[in-house]
């Protein structure tokens, strides 16, 4: 059996695109009552956002955006903890 320490540094060893996935599935790997809800809820934001792109409705510019990218994991991660709490 694995520590959780040498997991965690097996899977920070990970490039990026694996690394999301593999966060995509720890999450999925928990039940809660709103999980359904919450997933319509973010397919359906992404969909605006695919729109609005295609629009040219977008009020924050793509640099920004990804100033901002560094702050996401945390922010996923306080969104999950507050949903299973």
């Amino acid at each position: 059996m694995h520590t959780k320490k040498e997991v965690l540094n097996e899977a920070l060893s990970l490039p990026p695109i694996e690394r999301a996935a593999l966060i995509e599935e720890l999450l999925a790997s928990f039940e809660f009552p709103d999980r359904k809800r919450l997933d319509q809820l973010w397919a359906d934001e992404a969909e605006d956002r695919i729109r609005a792109f295609k629009q040219g409705e977008l009020s924050r510019g793509v640099d920004k955006a990804f100033r901002l990218l560094p702050s996401l994991p945390h922010q996923a991660f306080s969104l999950c903890r507050d949903l299973l709490h």
